[in-house]
């Protein structure tokens, strides 16, 4: 199906990597060709909800980080862009395919004749092998600065300015060849996630092996599962038990869950019925490929008076990248990050023709600007004032790392 869909200018592929989590529609979709739709002009979010109410369709798409300027117009983003995804961009896909949770059942649905798409996809030939090129990241913030920027922020948090900041540093590499289909086979099979994707929007290109779900809706049921705490995996099975039963016990990592618990509950609540908001899982550990990671899941009944765009309206961006107060820390984040988000800690998801929804936290991601050749990732953590500055830069090389093997 994807080497089918390099010919489409607009695409996203979303996999589920066989994890079969408990909240999972589907093992995989992807959504290929616009049959219409639009930018960041206006409200997007009104005109996300117009846009279903009159197609009964599926719809994919993105919002970047910066839409908090949307949300929250005194916030601005004061740094350069330099892969360009617009702030937001929703389409109807021209062919919709999907398997589903049990992996038994393959559905197209189509503009098309769905049985001469069937046809095309089985006879595209498989693609060829492809050398991805070595290349060489440089870090936007160096190690110095680095450290000496999260003593600035546990100075924030002493003085009461917030209690948690979510600082992140980006990776890029100019001039940079690459062909982002490989890249994201490459990523896929090395960092299998849950939450992967593969986004094409024009010349730009995300490349992502996300282990996060932002926010889901079934039916009227509202669902986030936020991430905070991460220990890394070790090839001697005892060791690797050991990490992860200090991780769950960690009063660090669990001081940072239960913050962004707290602040994704008070999100909920603006959308949800009163009373029905409610942490079905806390400090649950997790292993993925590269570390073991704590999640929380955060459940609550959307209230029937508003629109289910509002779910999102009232909890973008995600706590968990960014931090809480969620306003002042935004205002941080943009003075102390020295590169524009874009769509790093953004989404990237699907709305179903029934109104259910399901999107992703967009983090261990690559991205691609293919006219500039502008290659880049972004990764960080939590800061507390319990923060240590080494170990917090340890952690963000450990999540760089895994992004950047995939080139040598």
């Amino acid at each position: 199906m994807l080497n089918w869909s390099k010919q489409f200018g607009i695409l996203l592929f979303l996999d589920s990597n066989n994890y079969g989590q408990l909240h999972s529609s589907y093992e995989c979709l992807l959504a290929v060709g616009s049959a219409g739709n639009w930018n960041e002009d206006g409200d997007t979010l009104d005109q996300l909800k117009l846009l279903h109410e009159t197609n009964k369709d599926w719809i994919f798409g993105h919002l970047c980080y910066d839409y908090k300027n949307r949300l929250e117009p005194k916030l601005i983003s004061g740094h350069e862009e330099r892969i360009g995804f617009s702030l937001s961009h929703f389409f109807i896909p021209q062919t919709v395919c999907h398997i589903d949770a049990s992996k038994t059942v393959l559905t197209i649905e189509s503009f098309d004749d769905p049985a001469v798409v069937y046809k095309a996809i089985n006879e595209t030939p498989p693609a060829p092998e492809e050398n991805i090129p070595s290349l060489r990241f440089t870090s936007v913030t160096g190690k110095d600065r680095y450290l000496d920027t999260i003593s600035q922020l546990r100075s924030h948090i002493a003085e009461g300015d917030c209690y948690e900041i979510n600082y992140c540093n980006e990776g890029f590499c100019r001039d940079a060849l690459v062909e982002p289909l490989p890249v994201f086979k490459a990523l896929n099979v090395l960092s299998p996630a849950p939450f992967a994707a593969y986004y094409r929007c024009g010349d730009k290109y995300m490349m992502c092996a996300s282990p996060e779900r932002y926010l889901r809706k079934k039916g009227n049921n509202i669902l986030s599962q936020p991430i905070k705490g991460t220990a890394r995996r070790d090839a001697d099975p005892a060791k690797d038990t050991l990490i992860k039963e200090q991780l769950k016990e960690d009063i660090k990592e669990r001081a940072e869950n239960v913050m962004i618990v707290d602040l994704v509950r008070n999100d909920l609540a603006r959308c949800c019925e009163t009373g029905s908001v409610t942490v079905e899982e806390l400090f649950g550990i997790y292993t993925f490929p590269q570390v073991h990671q704590m999640v929380s899941t955060v459940t609550g009944n959307l209230r029937p008076d508003i629109p289910f765009t509002d779910a999102l309206r009232y909890s973008f961006p995600m706590g968990s990248m960014t931090g809480a107060p969620k306003y002042k820390v935004m205002q941080l984040i943009d003075k102390y990050e020295h590169s524009r988000r874009e769509l790093y800690s953004g989404t990237v998801g699907y709305i179903s023709p029934d109104g259910d929804f399901d999107f992703n936290v967009v983090i261990r991601s690559l991205f691609y600007n293919e006219g500039a050749k502008y290659l880049s990732y972004q990764t960080g953590g939590a800061i507390t004032y319990d923060s240590d500055p080494e170990k917090e830069w340890d952690e963000m090389r450990l999540k760089a790392w895994a992004l950047e093997r995939i080139f040598g």
